[in-house]
Order: structure tokens, then sequence, then C-alpha cells
């Protein structure tokens, strides 16, 4: 069975891509099965249950805590998963933290890091970017059940290289946010159509991934709160700052993080 570890808003569309291409695959999650509609059926929140056939485990747990708890601690299911031979990690976490998983969890256990780009926008039309880090062989065995997910495969390198890869993409990714959202609130101190402005963008030299799918973005207009997707976003450069050389100018990388924490709501034009 492939179980996947964390059932939200990435986990859940996930789950169900591969049950749709006609995987054996389960999730788990710590809230009650009802919350997941027609997947309800198919998530457990019985972690020695979801055990006992997990063979590839897919995590996509929000941070470094709950992944813990998944591998190691109140699930902790390298131990209690009598069958398990493969971890894929698809959260993004520290670099240096993933690496030194190789040493915390038995040689037995395949270790793939698999953290995605695309929102949930991408994850619902199965068309994810996987950086993928692993040995070649491994990564070979797990293809199949990668593009039931996704549509763009990068391997990177050794185990670890795709969550550096991931850190450092998520970096580009919260400059464009934050300087997207700046540009929209100075562009309506101009008077400037938000629609129009958007459409401009798209097609010239300011183009970026937030600016073009804004309008499908789910968290494109939220403003920062600790445990939302602009939340994570400053974890993303938390985890990017943390996988710095020794020597970087981390000064454009801190100014994009505060950006992020000061934004508010963006309300949809009438």
């Amino acid at each position: 069975m492939i179980g996947v570890a964390g059932c939200g808003r990435m986990g859940a569309p996930m789950l169900a891509a591969l049950r749709d291409a006609g995987f054996d695959a389960e999730g788990f999650d710590i809230r009650p099965a009802r919350e997941y509609g027609p997947l309800a059926p198919h998530v457990s929140n019985d972690p020695a249950a979801f055990a006992q056939r997990l063979e590839t485990l897919v995590t996509v747990v929000r941070d470094i805590a709950q992944t813990e708890e998944v591998l190691f601690g109140r699930q902790a299911f390298v131990s209690t998963a009598p069958r398990l031979k493969r971890v894929i990690i698809c959260s993004t976490l520290l670099p240096r933290y993933v690496t030194a998983l190789r040493a915390r969890v038995p040689e037995r256990i395949v270790l793939i890091d698999a953290p995605m780009s695309g929102a949930q926008i991408a994850a619902q039309e199965r068309r994810l970017s996987f950086m993928l880090g692993g040995a070649p062989g491994d990564l070979n065995a797990v293809q199949p059940l990668l593009a039931a997910m996704g549509r763009h495969f990068h391997r990177m390198g050794p185990f670890g290289a795709g969550m550096q890869a991931k850190v450092l993409n998520n970096l580009l990714a919260a400059a464009n946010t934050a300087m997207t959202r700046l540009v929209l609130d100075w562009a309506d101190n101009a008077g400037l159509d938000e629609e129009e402005l958007l459409a401009l963008i798209h097609v010239s030299s300011g183009q970026n991934w937030f600016a073009s799918g804004f309008e499908r973005i789910e968290f494109a207009r939220d403003g920062y709160e600790g445990d939302n997707t602009i939340g994570i976003l400053v974890k993303d450069v938390d985890s990017a700052l943390d996988a710095a050389p020794e020597d970087a100018d981390t000064t454009l990388p801190r100014a994009v993080r505060e950006t992020i924490r000061a934004l508010t709501p963006r309300p949809r034009k009438p």
C-alpha cells in the first residue's frame, strides 16, 4: 500500500490522484475522516491500522515537527510499519534536516526527497512539479506513482538535493509573491485596473508565476497568518536561509520575508 500522511490541501488531491490512477493508496491524518468527503473511506486517523499494510510512505505534512511525529514520534511509522520499504518526503523542510534523516532511518528503507511546486490547483489538476533527490534506480521505481500526481520531474542529485533545489525555487516564489502584491497595491494608488495590469504583466517583462496565476492561486489575496499558505512562504524563506552559503549576503531574502509577514488581505475589486 502507498500511504499519504497529511491529507490537507496538497495531500488530499495527491491521494485522490493516486487512487484514480489505480494505485492501492490510503491516507492518514489526525483529523476525523468525515472531513474528507468522497475520500473519507480512504483516510484513517488510526496509526496502528494504517501501518499494517504500509509499504511506501509519502509525507505531505506541514513542517519538521509534524514530520518527526510521522516518522519517529506518535505515529513512528519508521518503526511501527512492518512492511515499510520506502519513504518519500514531499513536505518542504530544512535541507540539513532532510539530509540527516539518512542516519536516523534504517538502511533497509529507501529515502527519496520529492518536494513539489504548483500550489493546490496543480495538485488538483495532477500537474505538480517534483524536485527529486535519490539514487537513480530508486527514482525509476517511484516514477509511475509520481506521474499520477505530476507533470514535471527534475532529478537534482542524491538524497537531499531535491530539497535544496526546492528551497531555492521557493525563495524566488516568495520574492515574486512579495513584489507582485506590492505592485498591485501601488497600482491601486495610481488608479490602475487590477485585471488589466495582471494581463499586461503576463505578456511583459514582469511576468511571473504568481501574477500569471493570480486568479487561480487559492492564497493570492490572503494576508499573513502563521498557519496559512502565506505563513508557509515565510517558513520557506527561513528554509532557504538555513541552507545559504556561510558567507552569503542574506539582506534581500530577509527583506522579502519581512514584506510577506506584513501582507494584509487584498479584497477582490467589485
